[in-house]
Order: C-alpha cells, then sequence, then structure tokens
C-alpha cells in the first residue's frame, strides 16, 4: 500500500450512514458486540498472546497492551454500558423565533470522522468503537505495531457486527500502524474532522506539531499528591501507595509526591514499607534522601531537576519536599501537565484553596487521583483525559463526541 487516501475516502463516505443510525440500530449493534466479543475470548487472547510475546517482560507498557479474559469480559461489559448511555446528537440546545419570522434551533450533531491516534492499548479499540457507533460518528483508528494482532482481531470483530447488520463496515476503520503513512493522516482535513493522539507525551507532541486536522490531547498525566501538615498521614499514606502501585501504567498515576517538611520524616515511615512490597524506585531530593536512607530503602536514588514534571508508567515515582503550602502550589504549578492533582490535608480551607487555585483537569483532596476515569465518574469508557480547555476536559466520553448545527427554517424572508 504506497498511502491510505482510499481508507479515508471510505470512512469519509461512511459519515452519511453513521449519522443515519436510529437510536435503536445503535443500541442492538452494541449489544451484538458485547456479545461478540464474549463469543470470541479465545480468539482474541491468542492474538493478543503474539502481541505480548514481542514485548519484554521489563516493559512497563506490557500491563496496558495486555487483554486477559477478565479484561475482555470487562471490555464487553462496558460497550453494554455504553449501549443504555443517552445518544448525545440531535438534543436541542436552543430554540428562537425571530421577529421576521425566523425559526432558529441550535442541535447536537456527531464530530464525522474521528481519528485516533494510540499506543499499547487494545482496550482503546474497542472503547472507541464503541462510542462512535453510539454518537453517529465515524472513527479511523491508528494503533501501534505493540498490539498490531490484537487491534487487527478486535477490528474484525466490529466489522463483522457491522456487516450482520447490513450496515457500512467502513464506519469502523484500522489504519495500517506503518509510521510512514502518519504524515498523510495528520494532514487528511479533506476525510478527517478531528484527531485525538492517545499516548506518551512524546506521541502527544509529535501530532500536535505535525497535524493541519484539529487535535484533541488526551492521555499524559504528571500526576501530584501534596501530603500537607495537617493531614491525617495513615490515611495519607494509604492514598499515596493506591495512587502509584494499584495501576502504575496509566495517566491517573502518582509520579511526585509533595511533603510538608514538618511531617516528611513521620510519613516515610509509613510509606516505605508499603511502597518497599511493590519494589518501588524512589527518586528523592536531598532532604527527603536522607530519612528513606536512614530507614535502609534499597530503591533509593537522588532526584535531579528532571524527575520532575516526569511520567513515570512505571514502579517508580519522585519526592519533593516543601516548606508550606505555597511552595507546594508552586511546584504544581511549574511540573503538572494539568491531568490530575490531590491534597491531602485536614485543613479545609486550604483544601478549598487548592480545588479553586490548582490548574487541571481534575482536582482532589484527600482521595486517589487514580479517580480520574470516565466510568468511575459515571460517564460511561471515555477516549481518554483531556488536559486542554478547549472542547472537552477531564474524561473525554460520550457526549463530547458532538458538535453543534444551526437549523434555521424560513418562508421567503431576505435580509
Amino acid at each position: 500500500m504506497d498511502n491510505i487516501q482510499i481508507l479515508l475516502e471510505n470512512a469519509s463516505l461512511a459519515t452519511t450512514a453513521a449519522r443515519s443510525l436510529s437510536d435503536e440500530k445503535k443500541v442492538l449493534i452494541l449489544k451484538s458486540l458485547a456479545k461478540k466479543l464474549k463469543d470470541n475470548v479465545c480468539y482474541i487472547v491468542a492474538e493478543n498472546k503474539k502481541d505480548l510475546e514481542k514485548m519484554p517482560d521489563t516493559d512497563s507498557k506490557k500491563d496496558r497492551l495486555l487483554l486477559s479474559e477478565s479484561r475482555i469480559n470487562d471490555l464487553a461489559n462496558s460497550v453494554e454500558d455504553i449501549s443504555s448511555l443517552p445518544d448525545p446528537s440531535n438534543h436541542l440546545q436552543y430554540e428562537s423565533t425571530l421577529a421576521n419570522g425566523l425559526s432558529v434551533k441550535k442541535i447536537t450533531v456527531p464530530l464525522g470522522v474521528v481519528g485516533i491516534i494510540y499506543e499499547s492499548r487494545p482496550n482503546v479499540t474497542v472503547d472507541v468503537a464503541a462510542l462512535c457507533i453510539r454518537s453517529g460518528n465515524v472513527c479511523v483508528l491508528r494503533g501501534g505495531t505493540d498490539a498490531f494482532f490484537t487491534n487487527t482481531a478486535l477490528v474484525s470483530l466490529i466489522r463483522d457486527v457491522l456487516s450482520e447488520s447490513n450496515i457500512d463496515v467502513n464506519i469502523v476503520q484500522l489504519l495500517p500502524a506503518d509510521r510512514k503513512f502518519m504524515p498523510e493522516l495528520l494532514t487528511a482535513t479533506k476525510y478527517v474532522d478531528i484527531l485525538i493522539p492517545r499516548g506518551s507525551q512524546q506521541l502527544i507532541d509529535y501530532v500536535r506539531e505535525h497535524a493541519s486536522v484539529p487535535v484533541i490531547e488526551t492521555g499524559a498525566g504528571v500526576c501530584h499528591t501534596y501530603v500537607e501538615s495537617t493531614a491525617n498521614l495513615t490515611k495519607a499514606a494509604d492514598i499515596v501507595t493506591n495512587a502509584k502501585v494499584s495501576r502504575p501504567s496509566v495517566c491517573n498515576s502518582l509520579d511526585t509526591v509533595i511533603i510538608d517538611k514538618k511531617v516528611t520524616a513521620e510519613l516515610l515511615k509509613l510509606l516505605a514499607p508499603k511502597l518497599l512490597e511493590y519494589h518501588v524506585e524512589i527518586f528523592a531530593d536531598e532532604f527527603s534522601y536522607q530519612i528513606l536512607h536512614d530507614l535502609n530503602y534499597p530503591y533509593l536514588n537522588h532526584a535531579v531537576e528532571a524527575d520532575f514534571g516526569r511520567e513515570f508508567l512505571d514502579f517508580k515515582c519522585s519526592v519533593k519536599t516543601v516548606e508550606n503550602a505555597d511552595e507546594a502550589f508552586e511546584h504544581i504549578r511549574k511540573y503538572s501537565s494539568k491531568h490530575s492533582e490531590a491534597i491531602i490535608s485536614e485543613n479545609k480551607e486550604l483544601c478549598e484553596r487548592f480545588l479553586s487555585e490548582v490548574d487541571a483537569a481534575a482536582v482532589f483532596t484527600n482521595a486517589s487521583t487514580r479517580f480520574t476515569d470516565g466510568g468511575v465518574f459515571g460517564l460511561g469508557a471515555e477516549i481518554g483525559i483531556s488536559t486542554q480547555k478547549l472542547h472537552a476536559r477531564g474524561p473525554f466520553a460520550l457526549e463530547k463526541l458532538v458538535t453543534e448545527k444551526w437549523v434555521v427554517r424560513g418562508d421567503g424572508q431576505v435580509r
């Protein structure tokens, strides 16, 4: 294949079929897809194994690549959940009759062709396809080479369901993973309405810098948890541990714990054994390094500047000690990717100040950043977590896969 133009053309042509789907038809397609996934667990696991065998066990992305039987069943259940969500398109947002008799309405409509560029996350293939079908959009999927066999298998099952439902299969389109086709996708303004990169900061930066198609950024998360001097330290140690180790390869996991110096020693005595259980590698500033060294913490490094503002995506984190809340807030302002930020404190006034002043898509008091998730927030499956401020911010779910259209009805009026 020399280019992907025919694939993009087919996707653009399929927008008519996608927009024309009735609510009832969309629900039936998604319920059929959920059943298809459950009926083909063994096939998906076998194809996924081919991808897993190519990736070394030491690669932190391997967990994101894995599709076990339980994860596939969870994906299928998620598709069923999406089918039960209300269709976000064709909602009346504004209505007026002008003095000259013109009827003016503003309604929500599908975005059109949604291009997703992602890495090591085959679950995205199913989530995005289901969300786009439910909202009347076409999706163009560009996964990474590391998930080639898994993505190919999943898209074949999705297209089987569309074919069995007598629907244009090009509503879901899988592009080649070869990097040589990336520039063509990024500049396909004639065929693609929006691009959503989901993955590393390097991937997001590349797409933003080279795309002429509009881009919504999702995925990169440099997340902090600030343990303030009034915090319940037992609670704080549990929250920090959960934020770091429950699933370190995802974007809402903790990267840096910021600690007031007054409580650093006491907190680290509680926290170190919990992190040690998971062999978490710590990059500590001078003050916290000495405390952890005295505690004989084995996986310890002196932090350098690059360890702050770093998305680890692994069993690794940095520790920064501060004199007061102002210094903590400034550290977050300087290094945050504006994804998810948390404060652990019993000072209610300071907590409210944190919620008001810290600029991020999601801010928490006395809770783990791991809760930043469309499903957890009651939105269903998500495209990703948007860290920008235009169109969507935070969990980018079904409700945001629409734009607006003005519909004006007249009877001979002229201006």
